[in-house]
């Protein structure tokens, strides 16, 4: 689900925010799915959405401390608490439009609180009902967030398409 049809296809494999940006520049091809490999042995990265056998969805979910966002000048840590992050929400074709993404961002909330975190957290961008290009809407929306009970804890600096990103969170405790 997060990799290419063809393994020397040269895609995200949703590294962008698990890995530093200079490791991630440097993997190309084959060499992004064996870091994802890698990356399996220290846990599920995300959860998948099925229908019957099929996977039809993906969203990355991880500590926070262990992503990208732990460091990233554009979207700012609100407190000091250990938070999980959801930065990837992706729907197959022909699968897009039946709720998918309210169940991933439901199943990638009850993994972080299943794994004792505190609260979750999502960038989404907020583009006020227009139309998110679908290469970029890997985000999510407000919207999506807002209806699965989180709420705008800030702004970012961060813009994604032309829509400025929101830092969302949902409180576990």
């Amino acid at each position: 689900m997060v990799g290419p049809k063809r393994p020397d296809a040269d895609v995200c494999w949703c590294l962008s925010y698990r890995v530093p940006s200079k490791e991630n520049l440097s993997l190309h091809r084959e060499a992004r799915g064996e870091r994802v490999r890698e990356l399996m042995k220290e846990g599920p990265p995300g959860v998948l959405a099925y229908d019957g056998d099929e996977v039809v969805g993906w969203a990355g979910v991880h500590p926070r401390a262990d992503t990208a966002f732990a460091t990233n000048r554009k979207i700012p840590h609100v407190d000091d608490l250990d938070v999980w992050s959801v930065w990837c929400l992706r729907v197959r074709p022909g699968h897009r439009g039946h709720g998918i993404s309210h169940a991933l961002l439901a199943g990638a909330v009850a993994f972080a609180e299943d794994n004792g975190a505190p609260a979750i957290e999502g960038y989404p961008v907020d583009n006020r009902g227009r139309k998110v290009d679908l290469t970029m809407a890997y985000v999510g929306t407000k919207k999506l967030f807002m209806k699965a009970g989180f709420r705008k804890a800030a702004g970012t600096d961060s813009v994604i398409n032309g829509f400025p990103r929101v830092l969302m969170r949902l409180d576990l405790r």
